[in-house]
């Protein structure tokens, strides 16, 4: 073989095994409650969704919370294990208490949801790009942020699963068919 075959070959290999399942890096967190969360040691031994949301969201949001509370309530019906992570990308307006009233009007089962919180915007922003491959951004002359729509399926050993987007009810049986498949 020649050289320029080999070298492509070794990139392609490289490429391949370097696309498997995305570690997730350790944020330190507090739930609503206060509760001390480490992530991911927090949900080792899991299934969970996570996403990305802030309370002053304008537009995003409001509907993923609402996916994810009917995803909450679609895992109960179905008998599925899986704990589900809300994470703020604005924790210097989203305290516990925040987070608390915000999540409350979704009726969520705090026993298996989560809401974050807790971190500086530096490290949730460092965490998000890392660990999701999802940039957060604060807007300009704006109390609104930028940031990623998607649901994301994590393992039980803290890898990334799957992506789904957060904005589609859709993703809603897309999460519990794949559940199901992994829990086989």
């Amino acid at each position: 073989m020649n050289a320029k075959l080999w070298f492509g070959l070794f990139c392609m290999v490289v490429f391949i095994t370097g696309c498997g399942s995305q570690d997730i890096h350790t944020l330190q967190a507090v739930n609503q409650h206060g509760e001390e969360r480490t992530l991911p040691e927090a949900y080792e031994g899991d299934y969970w969704v996570a996403d990305f949301i802030f309370t002053n969201c304008e537009t995003v949001c409001p509907p993923m919370t609402g996916h994810m509370s009917r995803l909450q309530q679609q895992l109960k019906s179905e008998n599925l294990d899986a704990r589900l992570v809300s994470v703020s990308v604005d924790p210097e307006n989203d305290t516990q208490e925040v987070l608390q009233s915000f999540a409350d009007a979704y009726q969520p089962d705090y026993d298996h949801w989560d809401f974050l919180t807790g971190y500086s915007y530096e490290d949730v922003k460092e965490w998000s790009i890392k660990s999701f491959q999802s940039p957060v951004k604060k807007m300009e002359d704006s109390d609104q942020m930028a940031h990623g729509t998607s649901f994301y399926l994590v393992g039980p050993d803290g890898d990334i699963l799957e992506s789904y987007s957060g904005t589609s009810a859709d993703s809603i049986d897309l999460i519990i068919s794949d559940l199901k498949e992994y829990k086989k």
